[in-house]
């Protein structure tokens, strides 16, 4: 597997492959609403089939694993954010009944355990069942998710937050759990993934 290293994108914490650059290419295109973002590994054959196993065969020992290391290589930074809650990407209730499980929210769960930053699944909900996201360039990739989230009530004690999911790509996802949560009040939002792919790295 391969780690993220410096340099990373500002934005979004992709591995780079020039110092001199600040951004990546996805986030200098379609700038993004949310404060800044870190991942632990970057997406490539290794760590997809990871991913597979925790998507699809409730690979739950392969989470807690990577919520411990993201803990141990982001604390300070995650601690720094001041974030009140994790929000896991909500999944549609279909693929939640068909899964059993949201993997992300198993994520949130552990990485909540090893931080003390409590875990609300009670504040994203997925209303839309949208189609796959790979196949979409990042622009198809936002207008498919347009509507598909919906913020219930914050509480009036909760006002930075840090998204959790298990992939970063281009970002869209994370995009559009940003803006609704922030139409919704809230005042930071941050992301945190286990993975993150895109063209700006390289192995």
């Amino acid at each position: 597997m391969s780690f993220v290293k410096e340099p990373v994108c500002l934005k979004c914490g992709k591995q780079l492959y020039d110092e001199s650059i600040d951004l990546c290419t996805d986030c200098k295109t379609y700038p993004k609403s949310f404060e800044y973002g870190m991942a632990l590994l970057n997406y490539d054959d290794i760590s997809a089939e990871s991913m597979i196993k925790i998507k699809y065969k409730n690979k739950r020992e392969y989470i807690k694993t990577y919520a411990r290391l993201i803990a141990l290589r982001y604390g300070d930074k995650i601690k720094n954010t001041g974030a009140d809650a994790l929000i896991p990407v909500p999944v549609h209730k279909n693929r939640l009944a068909a899964r059993g499980y949201n993997q992300s929210a198993i994520l949130a769960e552990f990485i909540s355990s090893e931080t003390g930053i409590k875990m609300a699944d009670n504040i994203l909900f997925r209303i839309k069942d949208t189609k796959a996201q790979k196949e979409l360039d990042p622009a198809s990739r936002l207008k498919n998710l347009s509507e598909a989230f919906v913020c219930g009530d914050i509480p009036g004690n909760l006002h930075n937050f840090i998204i959790v999911d298990d992939i970063y790509t281009t970002g869209s996802t994370a995009e559009a759990c940003t803006r609704i949560l922030k139409s919704a009040g809230a005042d930071k939002v941050y992301c945190i993934s286990i993975c993150i792919g895109g063209t700006d790295f390289q192995l």
